[in-house]
C-alpha cells in the first residue's frame, strides 16, 4: 500500500507589532546643524573682558578720588563757616557791648569818662570793621550785612545826638538814647541773629562731608566686578586666578581701606569738633552777647526812671542765656555782677535812684556792677578766642594729605587697570 505525501502548511506572518520599522529620513539642514561646531569669538570676548576690567579700575579711581575731594573742601568750607560765625557773633557782641557802655555813661551825665568813651568807640569800630571783613568773606552774607552796616551808623548818629544833649542836661537826651537801643534790637538784632544761625548751619553741614561710607560702596562694587571678570576668564581658561586682575583687585581693596580709614577718622574728628571746641566757641559767644544785653537794660532800667520794668524783664531773660551758655569756671565773676545788680534793682525799687546808678556806674570792684561785668566779658572774649582757634586749626589741619591721597587714589585706579589689561594680555597670548 502506498503512501501519499502529504504538504506541509506555510509558517504564519508575524505580528504587526513585529515588523521593523523604516528609518525616517534627516533633514538636510538638521544633519549640517549637527555636523558643525559651536563657534566662539575667543579675541573679542577678551577685548570686551579686558575693556570691562579697565573701565571698573579707572572709574573706581575716579570717582573715590571725587569723593575725597568733596570732603577735602568740605572741611575747607567748615573752616571758612567757622570763621564767619565768628565774625558775626563778634559783630553782634561788639555792637551790644557799645550799648551797654553808652546807656551806662548816659547815667552819669555831663562829661563822660574818658576811657568808657574810648571803650564804646573801639566796640563801634570793631563792630564796622568786622562787617567789611564779613562781607568780603562770604558772599550770601553781604545784603544782609550792608543794611546791619547802614543801621550801625544810624545807631552811632542818634547816640552822638543823645550825649549832646545829655552834656547840656537837657532831658531830650533820654529819647535819643532810648530810640537808638530800640533801634538796635528791633532792626540790628533780627538781621544778626539771621546771619549767625545761617552760618551755623553752613559749618555743621560741612563738617558732615566726610562721606566713608560712599568709599567703602566703590570700593566694594569694584570688587564685586573684578571677582566676576577672574571667575569668566577661569571658565574659559581652565585657570583658577588670572594674575593681573588679582593684583587689580587687590590694588582696589588697599585704596579702599586706607581712603575709608581716612574718612573714618576724618568724619570722627569733625563730629567731635562739632560737639566740642566749635560747639563752645558758639555758647560763649552767644553767652557773652547776652551778657552785654542784660548789662544795657540794667542801664536802660535806670534812664528810663521807674518805668523801667520791661527792661527787668529782659535783663532776666538775657541772664537765664548766660547761665545756660557760660562757661562754669568763668561763672564766678558773672555770679557777682547779678549780686550787685539785684542791690540795683533793690535801690531802685526803695525809691534810691541816685544811689542804685551810683552802684551801676562805679568802677570800683568791691562794691560796683561794672568791673566784675567787664571781667567776665574779658574772660567770655578769650574763650570764645581759644576754641574757636582750636576749631579752624582743626578742620584746616591735614587737608593736604587728604588732597594728595585724592592724586594718588586717581593714579592707583589706573595701575589697576594696567594690571587688569596684562592678566588678560597674557591669555590673549595663550589663545595664539
Amino acid at each position: 500500500m502506498s503512501q501519499t505525501a502529504t504538504p506541509q502548511a506555510a509558517p504564519p506572518p508575524p505580528p504587526p507589532s513585529a515588523a521593523v520599522a523604516a528609518p525616517a529620513p534627516v533633514p538636510a539642514t538638521t544633519a549640517v546643524a549637527q555636523a558643525e561646531p559651536s563657534y566662539v569669538d575667543t579675541p573679542a570676548l577678551l577685548n570686551r573682558w579686558q575693556l570691562i576690567g579697565m573701565s571698573v579700575a579707572i572709574v573706581f579711581g575716579l570717582v573715590s578720588a571725587l569723593v575725597q575731594f568733596v570732603g577735602w573742601q568740605a572741611d575747607g568750607r567748615a573752616a571758612a563757616d567757622t570763621e564767619q560765625l565768628v565774625r558775626i557773633q563778634k559783630i553782634q557782641a561788639s555792637l551790644l557791648n557799645a550799648d551797654a557802655l553808652s546807656t551806662n555813661a548816659f547815667l552819669v551825665g555831663g562829661l563822660e569818662n574818658t576811657e568808657q568813651r574810648e571803650q564804646y568807640d573801639a566796640s563801634i569800630a570793631s563792630a564796622l570793621t568786622e562787617i567789611a571783613a564779613a562781607a568780603e568773606a562770604q558772599q550770601a552774607d553781604q545784603k544782609l550785612l550792608a543794611e546791619l552796616n547802614q543801621q550801625v551808623n544810624d545807631y552811632v548818629a542818634n547816640i552822638a545826638q543823645a550825649r549832646a544833649n545829655n552834656r547840656q542836661g537837657f532831658p531830650v537826651g533820654a529819647a535819643y538814647q532810648n530810640l537808638a537801643s530800640d533801634q538796635l534790637r528791633a532792626e540790628a538784632t533780627p538781621r544778626l541773629e539771621a546771619l549767625v544761625k545761617a552760618n551755623n548751619d553752613r559749618a555743621e553741614d560741612a563738617m558732615g562731608g566726610q562721606h566713608p561710607f560712599w568709599l567703602l560702596g566703590l570700593g566694594i562694587l569694584a570688587l564685586a566686578a573684578l571677582w566676576w571678570l577672574n571667575r569668566e576668564l577661569a571658565q574659559a581658561f581652565r585657570r583658577r586666578i588670572n594674575k593681573g586682575v588679582a593684583i587689580g583687585a587687590a590694588i582696589v581693596a588697599g585704596v579702599t581701606l586706607v581712603t575709608v580709614a581716612g574718612a573714618w577718622i576724618r568724619d570722627s574728628s569733625n563730629d567731635s569738633l562739632r560737639d566740642g571746641a566749635f560747639a563752645d566757641a558758639v555758647s560763649a559767644a552767644t553767652a557773652r552777647t547776652a551778657a552785654n544785653d542784660a548789662k544795657a537794660n540794667e542801664s536802660l532800667r535806670l534812664i528810663k526812671r521807674g518805668s523801667g520794668a520791661a527792661n527787668e524783664t529782659e535783663w532776666e531773660q538775657k541772664a537765664q542765656v548766660v547761665d545756660k551758655n557760660a562757661p562754669d569756671q568763668l561763672l564766678g565773676d558773672w555770679s557777682t555782677y547779678t549780686d550787685r545788680h539785684a542791690q540795683i534793682v533793690k535801690l531802685d525799687t526803695d525809691n534810691d535812684w541816685e544811689g542804685a546808678v551810683r552802684l551801676a556806674t562805679t568802677a570800683d570792684k568791691k562794691t560796683g556792677s561794672t568791673v566784675p561785668f567787664e571781667d567776665f566779658d574779658k574772660a567770655l572774649e578769650g574763650a570764645i578766642k581759644k576754641d574757636s582757634d582750636k576749631a579752624v586749626d582743626d578742620l584746616s589741619s591735614g587737608r593736604w594729605l587728604a588732597l594728595v591721597l585724592s592724586g594718588l587714589t586717581v593714579l592707583l585706579g589706573v595701575g589697576a587697570a594696567i594690571s587688569v589689561a596684562r592678566g588678560i594680555g597674557v591669555r590673549r597670548r595663550e589663545f595664539s
